[in-house]
């Protein structure tokens, strides 16, 4: 048998973080491990726990930890404690953690979570036997169309927006109608029913500032006007290698990630399969459960 509840389980890190975890699924069975990216939460993986862990789709012991910054996860104050060294050791604890010496069945990332991910793969590929990315750039590609592609460019221009010091408080104005209203671009969002709507709410009142950070941190966003910084930005191809077999899973619809982010990778994956869907947005996972799952099922 298998349990088909979601519980809540604290894990304090080595390094002084604690994240809260989304768990679904039997201690000792294989691991699958869900990133979520902004401005969502660990509750976004939901079904995914429940499907991936019931022994019809393998009885894997699924866990999405709210990344650090988030809901009851550590909130540091400093932003330079969001660069991505530190959101990867964070997740290379968890895993051996949750999974020991056995690398994961698959680690799952979207949005900033394949920020994350993209990262691990490339450094410590022995950590997962596969990898699922959806609609989170590769940074090879992103460094690249934030250099050439003007679309690409004006389309990440709300990254700059989300490190000016009000943005926390105007994203949270009016019961969070700014933050909702990233929700709806792209595709009707009819997945939002009022429900999940107050888990979002629930999750935003936690606090912001955490998620913000990552973009703070980071030096993968528009140069601002009279500003060089990401022109002078070259990544060596060693941090961009990846040798894990990779699954991405793309929606075509992302008005903040372009499809173009998708072309050239096989540079940097051997090993890639490409799922491009027509008719989903950024929020693909909300809007196309059965697909993923078929598509994550196929190539586990």
């Amino acid at each position: 048998g298998y349990s088909t509840m979601i519980r809540s389980e604290s894990v304090s890190l080595p390094h002084g973080i604690t994240l809260d975890c989304r768990v679904s699924g039997d201690a000792g069975r294989p691991v699958m491990l869900y990133l979520h990216g902004f401005p969502e939460a660990a509750f976004a993986w939901d079904a995914l726990l429940l499907h991936f862990s019931q022994s019809a789709h393998g009885g894997y012991l699924c866990v999405a930890p709210n990344l650090r910054g988030y809901e009851k996860s550590s909130q540091p104050v400093d932003v330079s404690a969001y660069r991505a060294k530190f959101l990867v050791q964070d997740i290379e604890a968890l895993i051996q953690i949750e999974s020991g010496s056995a690398p994961l069945k698959a680690l799952v990332a979207h949005d900033w979570g394949g920020g994350v991910a993209w990262n691990l793969a490339n450094q410590r590929p022995g950590l997962m036997n596969k990898l699922v990315i959806i609609n989170s750039p590769h940074p090879g590609t992103f460094l690249r169309d934030l250099k050439n592609s003007p679309a690409q460019i004006a389309a990440s221009d709300y990254m700059n927006y989300f490190c000016e010091p009000q943005a926390a408080s105007e994203l949270s104005a009016n019961h969070f109608e700014v933050l909702f209203g990233f929700l709806e671009k792209g595709v009707k969002p009819t997945w939002l029913s009022p429900e999940i709507k107050a888990q979002y709410a629930a999750a935003w009142s936690c606090g912001l500032q955490g998620g913000l950070n990552y973009y703070c941190a980071s030096p993968l966003k528009p140069s601002k006007p009279g500003e060089s910084t990401l022109e002078k930005l070259e990544l060596p191809d060693s941090m961009l290698q990846i040798k894990v077999p990779t699954l991405l899973l793309w929606g075509l619809k992302d008005v903040a990630l372009l499809p173009s982010l998708t072309e050239g990778l096989s540079q940097y994956i051997p090993q890639l399969k490409y799922v491009p869907i027509e008719n989903g947005s950024h929020w693909v996972v909300h809007e196309h459960p059965e697909l993923i799952q078929r598509e994550m099922l196929a190539f586990l």
